[in-house]
């Protein structure tokens, strides 16, 4: 099964899902090495994509040479967003997603984000300058509401048909409960019934008995991974394999995963720089640590500041792990 989304075909439907602060480049990269219809960058803000600011091209770096890489941009000014969309595009992406789903007050604050869902009209505005400026896909990804009292994702959802957005990803919840409670799939079903394009179901979806749930539910094309990934970057792959008969990925064990890691580590200093590099690939470590057990190893890890030391005791926990079992 696959998702059309203008002339590219997402396959499998099973879709990384942008997280700030953790979808980074080398993140993508080691979720698709394992197999994932779409990855989307984080949210990058279309005027620090003009400005060319150092830690939006660290987010965005957008992965241009990668098939299944969507860029996802965020604003409130129509003219600015098509500038930054139209410069993704010369650049080389693929598809285009337009944010309106952010819960964030520092985004909704600025009237970006989930913000848009108080102001349809606006919203519609960055749509159609998005999709005006750019031959490539344009998505979106949303939330059901600003809270219970406006649920107005599917007006948002076919009115953005509309205006020729290709596909819609809506996260169960409305701005108001954040990623507090459960996400409402049955809800989603709404959205999908009010449009034509592809519809996919976010929020709480973090193995393949919940992807199932989602798409029973909702009724939606396909499912977007957040945290489930998390220390597991073969989680699309396998929901895949169970949903869709896809090959079931080789989950690495023992040295072979500490060896994943590392190079994930590594791919991250580069990219980065070591500063910035070792303050952000401790959450991923963390991460990789808690779901292989090892949590009596964090501490050794994670307050390590030379490389060399961080790959010595990562390479020590799980060949203990190995010999142990």
């Amino acid at each position: 099964m696959s998702i059309p989304v203008g002339p590219i075909s997402i396959h499998p439907p099973v879709l990384l899902a942008p997280l700030a602060g953790i979808t980074d480049l080398p993140f993508r990269r080691l979720v698709g090495s394992f197999g994932a219809g779409l990855v989307v960058s984080e949210m990058v803000a279309s005027d620090e994509v003009l400005r060319n600011r150092p830690e939006a091209r660290a987010r965005a770096e957008l992965g241009f040479d990668q098939q299944a890489t969507s860029v996802q941009l965020a604003g409130r000014d129509p003219a600015l967003m098509a500038e930054a969309a139209k410069w993704c595009e010369d650049q080389g992406a693929r598809i285009i997603d337009i944010n309106m789903g952010c819960p964030s007050k520092r985004v909704t604050t600025g009237l970006c984000g989930s913000a848009l869902l108080r102001d349809l009209d606006l919203a519609l505005d960055l749509v159609r300058a998005v999709v005006g400026a750019v031959k490539v896909p344009v998505t979106l990804k949303t939330r059901l509401g600003w809270d219970d009292a406006s649920l107005n994702a599917p007006e948002l959802a076919r009115r953005a048909e509309e205006a020729g957005v290709a596909m819609v990803v809506i996260h169960g919840r409305t701005r108001c409960q954040f990623y507090k409670g459960r996400a409402d799939w049955r809800a989603i079903g709404a959205v999908k019934r009010s449009v034509g394009i592809p519809v996919v179901a976010n929020g709480d979806v973090v193995d393949a008995a919940s992807a199932a749930r989602a798409l029973a539910d909702s009724g939606a094309d396909g499912v977007m991974v957040g945290r489930g990934a998390q220390g597991r970057p073969w989680r699309l792959a396998e929901i895949a394999a169970a949903l869709y008969g896809t090959p079931t990925p080789k989950i690495p064990e023992g040295r072979a995963r500490a060896e994943m890691i590392l190079r994930h580590y590594d791919a991250m200093l580069s990219f980065y720089g070591l500063d910035l590099g070792l303050r952000c690939a401790r959450k991923h470590l963390g991460w990789y640590l808690e779901a292989a057990g090892l949590d009596h190893a964090r501490e050794g890890v994670l307050t390590a500041t030379d490389p060399a030391l961080v790959h010595r005791r990562i390479e020590e926990a799980f060949t203990d792990m190995e010999v142990a079992a």
